[in-house]
C-alpha cells in the first residue's frame, strides 16, 4: 500500500512497501512540492505494484497538511508555456486545435501585477533560486559600493566662554544693564 512521506526540504514523496528477499523496502512512487494534484496521484498510481489507495492518500496528506489540488490541467499548461516562452515550436495543426480548444474556455485578462510575473509561470524551482540568488547579490553588491550615510551629528553640549553674549567682547561688559554700549573712555 502506498502512504506519503514529508523530506526535510518541503518535498513530500509517495512511496510503497515492497517485500524483497532481502526484506521489506521503500519505493519512490512520485515526489512532489506543494499540492497533491491528481497528475501526481496518476503517475504514482501507475508506477505501483501494490493496490493504490487514492482515499488514503488524500486523508493522510490532510493529516500532515499538505494541500490538495483538484486541478489536473495546470501543470501541463503551465509547461506548455514555458515552452512557448523559451522559444519551442509547434505543429500548425496543434496550434489551431489548441486555439479553438481554448477559446471555448472562460479566460479573465491577466493582472496587471502579474504581467511581469508571469515569464515565471511554469519555471522549476532550482531555476527561480537561482533567479532569486543572483538578485540578492547584485543587491549586495549595490549596497557595498553604495557610499556610507552620513549620520546626523548629535548636538554638543555647549561650550561656555568669557565672551559677552549681547556684545561679543572678551572681559568684563561694555555695556550697561540695558545693553546699551559705552564708547571707549566713557564713564558709566
Amino acid at each position: 500500500m502506498a502512504y506519503l512521506r514529508r523530506r526535510r526540504d518541503g518535498r513530500v514523496e509517495i512511496r510503497e512497501s515492497v517485500a524483497t528477499r532481502a526484506g521489506p523496502r521503500a519505493r519512490t512512487l512520485a515526489v512532489f512540492r506543494g499540492a497533491l494534484a491528481p497528475d501526481v496521484m496518476e503517475r504514482a498510481a501507475g508506477l505501483a505494484r501494490r493496490p493504490f489507495d487514492r482515499e488514503a492518500l488524500r486523508a493522510r496528506a490532510r493529516a500532515l497538511g499538505v494541500p490538495l489540488s483538484e486541478r489536473r490541467a495546470d501543470g501541463a499548461a503551465r509547461a506548455l508555456l514555458r515552452d512557448l516562452r523559451q522559444g519551442v515550436s509547434l505543429d500548425p495543426v496543434l496550434v489551431t486545435l489548441l486555439r479553438e480548444a481554448l477559446a471555448a474556455l472562460p479566460a479573465r485578462p491577466v493582472p496587471e501585477a502579474l504581467v511581469e510575473a508571469a515569464e515565471w509561470v511554469g519555471v522549476g524551482a532550482e531555476r527561480r533560486g537561482a533567479a532569486l540568488r543572483g538578485l540578492l547579490r547584485a543587491s549586495d553588491r549595490l549596497v557595498r559600493v553604495r557610499p556610507a550615510r552620513r549620520e546626523r551629528v548629535s548636538p554638543r553640549f555647549p561650550v561656555f566662554s568669557s565672551t559677552h553674549a549681547a556684545t561679543g567682547d572678551e572681559g568684563p561688559s561694555a555695556a550697561d544693564a540695558g545693553g546699551i554700549r559705552r564708547r571707549p573712555g566713557e564713564r558709566s
